[in-house]
């Protein structure tokens, strides 16, 4: 796929987005990626108004309709309980989305600044920031994150805390390889001989500079924090029963296998769609916002 080159960057505003918009609709990854995404969020905003059985989502028990196979009536079968398995996986969409995207934000609100000042700052400040970054990175993220949920006690909130506390190095290790790379630029410079403060340079000359790199890292880390997750809820560290989470449906699903095999596909397929989706979508903007990366 085409990127968009260093003569196109000078040109106004409007053209640009034009030019991106027709990059990615070039794409058939990326555009599978846009409409997987698209349908992610639609559900998380929609979803409890157009499920079929509403009252279902909150957990509800009907024993006569339990472990029922799919038909016209359950799409998706029914669980072990006789709720309606379609109805917790689609309410499941905004837990999943709006933890996924709480994770993402929060981690790069801490590590994008904290990596910025570090390539800025240099010397002793940059070293204490490196080594605290380094010493959460130097332990496997998933690992380190069932410590913490562990410490702290299973559930969604302690979960998103240990998982924010898993990624935002990764951010400050972004953030201070770009700002190492511009900081010697010559409207850098400039600013500096203007009489800008640090601050100043910081967030009116750096960042907008490095948010192409950032907005990539981003769209697909979305994607794997709901990956994530539904793997602390798979065992039992996450969401607890009755939240409709992915990872913990599947979690109970387990014991129902393989007789009862459709209660595990369908959050299964929504975890493999979701975070089918952010990745294509986060390729296709790397073409786009990031053409270096592709280049030999």
């Amino acid at each position: 796929m085409s990127a968009i080159t260093e003569e196109t960057v000078a040109a106004p505003p409007r053209r640009r987005l034009r030019l991106a918009i027709w990059l990615l609709t070039r794409s058939f990854s990326s555009m599978l990626g846009l409409f997987l995404v698209s349908l992610i969020v639609l559900l998380a905003l929609i979803g409890p108004w157009i499920v079929p059985y509403p009252d279902h989502a909150a957990g509800g028990v009907n024993l006569a309709n339990k472990l029922k196979p799919p038909s016209l009536a359950h799409w998706f079968g029914t669980d072990e309980v006789g709720n309606d398995i379609l109805t917790r996986v689609i309410v499941g969409a905004r837990v999943s989305l709006l933890v996924g995207m709480g994770i993402t934000f929060a981690a790069a609100l801490i590590g994008v600044p904290l990596g910025i000042l570090a390539g800025l700052a240099g010397g002793r400040l940059r070293e204490v920031i490196m080594r605290f970054t380094d010493l959460f990175l130097s332990v496997p993220g998933l690992v380190l994150a069932i410590a913490l949920v562990a410490a702290l006690g299973p559930g969604i909130g302690n979960a998103m805390l240990a998982l924010i506390l898993v990624w935002w190095p990764g951010y400050v290790r972004l953030a201070e390889a770009k700002a190492l790379s511009i900081r010697e630029e010559p409207f850098i410079e400039a600013a500096r001989v203007a009489g800008a403060s640090r601050a100043r340079i910081l967030w009116r000359h750096v960042l907008p500079n490095s948010l192409s790199p950032l907005i990539v890292k981003m769209s697909m880390d979305i994607g794997q924090a709901i990956l994530a997750v539904a793997s602390l809820g798979f065992i039992g560290l996450g969401a607890k029963p009755p939240t409709p989470e992915w990872g913990a449906m599947i979690s109970i699903a387990r014991g129902y296998l393989p007789d009862w095999w459709w209660y595990a596909i369908a959050p299964g397929a929504f975890i493999y769609l979701a975070v089918l989706g952010f990745n294509l979508l986060g390729d296709g903007l790397r073409d786009i916002l990031d053409p270096r990366s592709n280049r030999g």
